[in-house]
């Protein structure tokens, strides 16, 4: 016993002579120094941080990412240009409506910018965007952003209806809907057969306004949303003329109740939001998307 408890104060002593030695580095593991940031980021900082609390990511991060896809960063130019498009378009849109607070309070709290398209393994369908409970909103593709005569309809594809239809799904789970919208079109979804649809007009035929729209209730409800706001007049006449006498009034009958929707949940009047998109979009021509 004498001999186990010598043993014991020996190495306790080792111990300590060891620790007494060792000598602590000075330097934290923190850097207490401020953020040295660039150009884009300083402005980021200024007109998406500052006033509206969004963490714009443009380089790419493997964390905002999802592993199941091989993507590309977004270059840096198709960033400024595509952010600069997003502030005018669609958060200045909402601001002119709301006002500040509004967008502040409800926008998604990080805008994730991947250069290129993620692609579905079955079905082959392409990713657009996504948004991820409220907090996330990713836009892809941005590589292919033509930063010298962006064409409207092209952007509305690529990015502004993708934005407009993730946001009505902030919304929407942040306040549902009637379940009465449920049953317009009950038993016409076709889940992930969306793909193997002939067109887009087959979809409105049926009552839908996009390919899209029939893959269950919730995209029906926002695809309709985002495509009001973002097509003109003459674009959402003919999705109604191509719906014909079936589909037309099931379409009608979906926007006027994601029209009630958003007047008595959120106070949004969406014929003005409309008008004020389309106002916005016939300006691009004359905005500087590479000066910061």
């Amino acid at each position: 016993m004498k001999k186990f408890k010598l043993l014991i104060l020996l190495a306790l002593a080792m111990v300590a002579v060891s620790c007494s030695e060792d000598d602590l580095d000075p330097n934290s593991i923190f850097n207490p120094d401020p953020q040295e940031r660039n150009a884009f980021e300083t402005w980021i900082l200024e007109n998406y941080t500052k006033p509206y609390n969004i963490d714009l990511k443009y380089k790419f991060d493997d964390v905002e990412s999802d592993m199941k896809y091989n993507v590309t960063p977004a270059d840096y130019d198709k960033s400024v240009a595509l952010a600069k498009l997003v502030k005018f378009l669609w958060i200045d849109a909402y601001e002119e409506l709301l006002g500040r607070e509004f967008i502040a309070t409800y926008c998604p709290k990080i805008m994730h910018l991947i250069g290129s398209p993620e692609y579905e393994k079955s079905g082959g369908s392409m990713v657009l965007g996504t948004a991820e409970g409220g907090l996330k909103i990713t836009l892809f593709n941005v590589n292919d952003l033509d930063t010298k005569n962006p064409d409207i309809e092209s952007l509305n594809y690529w990015y502004f209806k993708t934005m407009h239809h993730e946001f009505a799904h902030i919304l929407h789970q942040t306040k549902n809907y009637s379940t009465d919208f449920n049953t317009i079109s009950a038993g016409k979804y076709t889940g992930p057969g969306w793909v193997n649809l002939e067109s887009d007009a087959v979809a409105m035929k049926m009552g839908f306004v996009s390919k899209y729209a029939t893959t269950e209730t919730q995209e029906d409800f926002v695809e309709t949303i985002a495509i009001y706001v973002t097509y003109t007049d003459e674009q959402w006449q003919a999705i109604l003329e191509t719906a014909g006498e079936e589909g037309a009034p099931i379409i009608l009958q979906k926007f006027e109740m994601v029209k009630e929707y958003l007047a008595e949940s959120w106070g949004i009047d969406i014929d003005k939001l409309h008008k004020i998109v389309q106002e916005r979009e016939q300006k691009i021509g004359d905005l500087d998307l590479g000066t910061l």
